[in-house]
């Protein structure tokens, strides 16, 4: 199994929304091949710290995800978001490989 965690933070008075939009998402990612799960997390103790966690099969079936045409799609829309503190936000990505259950 292969984990990815995107972590950014947005100022807290804007995390409702955020999550808001992650409720609404496209859903595209879930038909991804090797994919098994998506969790938005949100830091109990910094409420404006939202992590996406995504679970696949493999670092393979990640990296095809990312090159693929809807991922790509997806982003560019991110991009176009109109609440430009938002839309400039970077996060930080780590990917963990599982090797315990």
């Amino acid at each position: 199994m292969y984990i990815v965690h995107s972590t950014f933070a947005v100022p807290d008075d804007k995390a409702d929304e955020v999550i808001s939009i992650y409720h609404s998402r496209s859903g595209l990612v879930d038909e991804a091949e090797g994919f098994q799960r998506f969790l938005l997390l949100q830091n109990e103790k910094k409420p404006g710290e939202i992590t996406v966690h995504m679970e696949w099969d493999t670092k393979e079936h990640f990296m095809t995800w990312i090159q693929s045409g809807d991922y790509k799609r997806i982003h560019e829309l991110e991009k176009k978001y109109p609440d430009k503190d938002l839309a400039s936000i970077i996060p930080s990505i780590d990917k963990y490989k599982v090797v315990a259950y």
